[in-house]
């Protein structure tokens, strides 16, 4: 579906969430283990973050990609965190340079155009990511309290979980009893209801969800939720066990 939230804002949100991302880190330490991403240590998870940066600049550039080379680079590189704040920068410049008719690689299902695809793609990736290093810094999965995150951010990312990721043939959220999960935000104007069955999930939009499972709460603490970040609110079984883990 097509974001709501206009370019600037997707690239404020990339840039609060790499000023959160460096602190965090920093304040854990590169050898500190991340609690919402099991066996990963911070420094992969800047190795990880950078070369993720790196491969979407490659993309709307038009060149080459190597994520390989990218992740190793951010494992051995002597300033991590300088490494990963050089890679942003020059996301965000690629952003900003990219025509608004940009063609190239978008993957998730009825994704906006490319550019605001990528600004939009980023601003979660980043975000989610540096809940990442602010867990690993606290020691604990977090609380929407704990965060910097907007109620605008988390609802714009909830939309491109919902109706972007979950519908794609790879989804793994399935059941073999049909049922639908009504996800419901304090205080916005609509919420999703996805259809779970045996084929990949349907996902809608709607003014007033309803369903089998409902997921109801602040849109922080639902977008932590949805992301497998947080414990706040309590997802189903199923949801934890397939939905999307790694941004």
């Amino acid at each position: 579906m097509a974001t709501d939230l206009p370019l600037a804002e997707h690239l404020e949100g990339l840039r609060s969430a790499l000023i959160a991302f460096t602190r965090y880190a920093d304040r854990a330490g590169l050898r500190a283990s991340v609690p919402t991403t099991p066996d990963w240590t911070v420094r992969r998870l800047v190795a990880h973050q950078g070369m993720v940066h790196r491969w979407a600049t490659a993309i709307l550039r038009g060149e080459r990609g190597e994520p390989d080379r990218f992740q190793q680079e951010g494992q051995v590189a002597p300033d991590p965190l300088e490494w990963l704040r050089d890679g942003a920068i020059d996301l965000a410049q690629a952003i900003h340079a990219a025509p608004d008719d940009l063609e190239a690689l978008v993957f998730l299902a009825d994704a906006p155009p490319a550019k605001l695809f990528w600004a939009r793609r980023q601003c979660h990736e980043t975000t989610i990511h540096a809940v990442d290093a602010l867990s690993a810094a606290l020691g604990r999965h977090p609380k929407s309290a704990d965060t910097w995150i907007t109620d605008a951010v988390a609802l714009d990312g909830i939309d491109e979980l919902v109706t972007g990721f979950l519908p794609r043939e790879r989804s793994r959220l399935r059941s073999e009893e049909p049922m639908t999960i009504a996800v419901r935000p304090d205080g916005a104007a609509a919420g999703w209801e996805v259809e779970v069955s045996p084929a990949p999930p349907v996902a809608r939009r709607t003014p007033e969800p309803r369903g089998d499972v409902e997921l109801a709460g602040s849109p922080v603490a639902l977008y932590l939720t949805l992301w497998n970040r947080s414990d706040e609110i309590g997802a189903p079984e199923l949801w934890q066990d397939a939905a999307i883990t790694w941004s």
